[in-house]
């Protein structure tokens, strides 16, 4: 399953789309959201991130 970015953790800093290798985040109102159709469920976006918005999708 693809990663998904809690949106009331996510500061908006943007470290989880520098860290994505095939770019399947992008900014949307000042948060980060994944896109579950290009996410190959690598979790460079978990690692990167500061506060650990991203989680796998259960």
């Amino acid at each position: 399953m693809a990663y998904k970015i809690d949106a009331d953790t996510c500061i908006g800093c943007g470290a989880c789309a520098d860290g994505c290798p095939v770019e399947a985040i992008s900014e949307n109102d000042g948060k980060y959201v994944i896109d579950p159709d290009t996410c190959i469920d690598c979790g460079a976006c978990a690692d990167t991130c500061p506060v650990g918005a991203p989680a796998a999708a259960e």
